[in-house]
């Protein structure tokens, strides 16, 4: 690809904190979700219910989707999209959680298929399935 084509293309990060306050809420919507996907192969579909009943993490991964993030953006399309969801252990406090640093660095241990540690789910041109499945592609 040359510089012009590969210009054409942002990478877009966004962090969130959340606070689960209701469990059990957040497990019935994903398990809503993943009976309502049609494309799930059953024995897929098993893993992920079993997934999502026992770890927040996991059923947020399955809420999740990054298109909607950007659906309404004009003159975008999603090219590829990862993301993972892990549970931590949050201080608001922490020098770590400080919104206002710069996060330039590329080593922080993802690759740009989002191999991290957390649960998570990709969709996309070059989508694979690690943790919480494989979303659709768009475009």
């Amino acid at each position: 690809m040359s510089t012009s084509e590969t210009s054409r293309y942002v990478r877009l990060r966004v962090e969130l904190v959340l606070e689960v306050g209701t469990p059990e809420a957040l497990s019935a919507a994903a398990l809503a979700r993943i009976v309502a996907d049609e494309s799930m192969p059953d024995d897929e579909r098993t893993h992920a219910q079993s997934a999502v009943r026992e770890d927040a993490a996991e059923a947020l991964a399955y809420l999740v989707e990054p298109f909607d993030l950007i659906k309404e953006v004009p003159g975008v399309e999603l090219a590829q999209a990862s993301w993972t969801s892990e549970q931590i252990d949050y201080d608001p406090d922490a020098v770590e959680w400080d919104l206002d640093d710069d996060d330039d660095d590329e080593s922080d241990g993802e690759d740009a298929e989002g191999d991290g540690a957390g649960k998570g789910r990709e969709s996309g041109v070059s989508a694979g399935g690690s943790g919480g499945g494989v979303g659709t592609g768009r475009g």
